[in-house]
């Protein structure tokens, strides 16, 4: 046989081999969906998660979404890490730990009792913000006021940073310097300010909110202007 046509014969072989290897594999996959259902989308923690402390930016980052059996998936286990931003652990969870809805809690504020609920579909969550002095300043308690969040991107290649209201007339439910109770390591992210300030938003503007921390130049909340 010439070398060509030893050349064309390998390559037969090859092609055969792959289309049995694929056969083979479907074949497998089919197998254990099968006995084990369908493959669903999982939450599953990388770091160690504390007990009563609400999942925020930082904890986000340490969330990974993987794919497993339906019949290995716990029935509430969330499917996104969106789904946990603002909620809190009822109990510490270890590292490799599947996140479930019965084991996260909205936590309580302290004068939570004396305060309206929160609206339906709102969380609290909390964000590192600048221009927190005006609302220190306006005198009395600024927890429970309404404000907006301003947002200003950084400048792209050929594209200027812009900035806009992010969140309008949200809910302040507290407010703090940074330094008391925030990890030292967030105070190297992107939009990061000098306060720490926790928001009841909905899921959308939480998302974008963090978002924003992470990657804008600026964060900024100021009163909102519609009174309230």
């Amino acid at each position: 046989m010439s070398r060509r046509g030893r050349a064309v014969a390998f390559l037969a072989v090859a092609v055969a081999c792959a289309v049995i290897a694929a056969s083979i594999a479907d074949g497998y996959g089919s197998s254990v969906a099968s006995q084990y259902g369908e493959l669903r989308p999982v939450v599953v923690s990388n770091a160690p998660l504390p007990a009563r402390e609400p999942i925020g930016p930082r904890q986000v980052r340490e969330l990974e979404v993987r794919r497993v059996p339906a019949s290995f998936a716990p029935p509430d286990a969330l499917r996104s890490a969106e789904e946990a931003v603002g909620r809190a652990p009822v109990g510490a969870i270890p590292p490799g730990s599947y996140l479930v809805s019965s084991a996260l809690r909205v936590p309580r504020s302290r004068d939570q009792r004396d305060r309206p609920r929160l609206g339906a579909g709102r969380r609290p969550v909390q964000i590192a913000v600048t221009g927190a002095e005006a609302l220190a300043a306006t005198g009395g308690s600024p927890e429970g006021k309404r404000i907006d969040v301003i947002v200003t991107t950084e400048p792209g290649p050929g594209a200027k940073g812009h900035t806009y209201v992010a969140a309008e007339g949200v809910e302040l439910l507290a407010l703090s310097e940074r330094g008391g109770g925030i990890a030292a390591e967030d105070t190297g992210l992107g939009a990061a300010g000098d306060w720490s300030a926790t928001l009841a938003l909905t899921r959308n503007q939480a998302l974008e909110l963090i978002e924003a921390e992470n990657f804008a130049r600026q964060v900024r909340v100021m009163p909102h202007l519609g009174g309230g």
